[in-house]
């Protein structure tokens, strides 16, 4: 095992490279003069190498000493900083949650709050992505992610059911076309989320209308959220997962047309989060706590 120098040493060293001086380094460490020069030089003969050129009234720097100061400042200006957050903890907590953007938009954002009231000092860092988690590379410690419950290497908790349906605005009825059967959607026009370009083709396969509607005419948007924006604004007919829009059908924003549900299954939102890292107490807490979010939705409460 590389042995490490003298850490008092390096502590005399790091204030006498700093100030430039024996003295002041002195003052500050609380020793005598001649305790600092005796550290500096058992430190030069542990390297086998001076640190300082020694002058009448000053000492400066050898250009390894210039090398070895700014390695050892670093150092133990980490040292410092590590110190200082384990005896100052920050009055908040943070844990870091990652999303979708319409999850995160229609469903958790507007529940957070209730989650801050309950645990003022846990902050929620949330960000969102379609990309697929690693906890293993990546710095969070919990993410909400759309699959069959089977990802590797994580605990996996089921938030949602993942009920399909079509929904609009009240006001594109009153104005449009009749909407008697599902084949009459081909005289509206159908909102697409380019990041679930399937759905329409399920629920149109479901109801038999599959060779009548082609599942892919219409308008196009990034994200659902925008999708159901845009069915809000009597643009046309979303397909939507109904968990999701749960708020707008409550409040007559967007309505049903049709009672005719695909139900995706296992195929579903999960809270995952990693298994091979013990779980910390406010992961803890934000889990007890979404998932009785969760429990209470299903229930419709």
């Amino acid at each position: 095992m590389d042995r490490l120098p003298p850490l008092n040493a390096i502590r005399a060293f790091e204030s006498v490279a700093r100030h430039l001086s024996i003295t002041h380094a002195a003052d500050e460490l609380n020793v005598t003069p001649g305790a600092v020069s005796r550290q500096i030089r058992a430190l030069e003969e542990f390297l086998g190498l001076d640190l300082f050129v020694r002058g009448h009234r000053q000492i400066t720097l050898t250009h390894s000493g210039e090398q070895y100061f700014r390695a050892v400042a670093r150092v133990i200006e980490d040292l410092r900083g590590a110190t200082k957050k384990l005896m100052s903890p920050p009055l908040r907590r943070q844990i870091k949650v990652r999303a979708y953007t319409t999850f995160a938009m229609q469903w958790l954002i507007p529940r957070l709050a209730s989650f801050h009231a309950e645990h003022p000092k846990i902050e929620v860092l949330l960000t969102a992505s379609l990309e697929p988690v690693d906890f293993y590379k990546e710095d969070i410690d919990a993410a909400i992610r759309l699959g069959a419950g089977e990802w590797p290497n994580c605990n996996c908790y089921v938030l949602s059911d993942n009920r399909l349906a079509p929904v609009c605005s009240p006001s594109l009825l009153q104005h449009g076309p009749g909407l008697n059967a599902p084949a009459d959607i081909a005289q509206y026009t159908m909102l697409h989320s380019i990041a679930r370009p399937e759905d329409w083709r399920y629920w149109l396969e479901a109801s038999g209308v599959s060779r009548d509607v082609d599942a892919l005419a219409g308008m196009s948007y990034q994200s659902s959220s925008m999708v159901y924006a845009a069915a809000a604004g009597g643009q046309g007919i979303a397909m939507a997962q109904l968990f999701l829009v749960e708020k707008e059908l409550r409040d007559g924003t967007l309505i049903r047309p049709f009672e005719q549900i695909v139900d995706m299954g296992v195929y579903t939102y999960y809270l995952l989060t990693p298994r091979h890292r013990e779980e910390s107490d406010d992961t803890r807490v934000f889990r007890e706590w979404i998932l009785e979010q969760a429990r209470l939705t299903r229930e419709g409460a």
